[in-house]
């Protein structure tokens, strides 16, 4: 059974950073590698939800590095998932936001 995979606000806004950040900065190969890795991911979550490693207990939150750079936060509630954030890894990991 595959999971219906929902974003939320937080990240579409940073996705949309990244996809702007990768564009200025590295082109349109980049950028397109990105967002294929970025699918392809969802695709696995999606028939394979706990996937990635417990980051939050409590809240259920958990995180998978989709290449060294970027991190993936996701919540699974029922027959959802939902993508609450991107982060880059290279940030202080206290300013870790889900």
């Amino acid at each position: 059974m595959a999971f219906q995979i929902v974003w939320s606000k937080r990240s579409v806004k940073k996705f949309d950073e990244i996809i702007d950040y990768l564009i200025k900065e590295w082109g349109e190969k980049v950028t397109s590698s990105f967002v294929r890795k970025v699918y392809n991911f969802i695709d696995l979550l999606a028939e394979y939800p706990e996937i990635g490693s417990l980051e939050h207990a409590k809240k259920n939150i958990r995180g998978f590095i989709l290449i060294k750079q970027i991190c993936v936060f996701y919540k699974i509630k029922k027959d959802t998932i939902i993508i609450l954030s991107f982060f880059d890894t290279r940030q202080n990991p206290k300013r870790k936001r889900f």
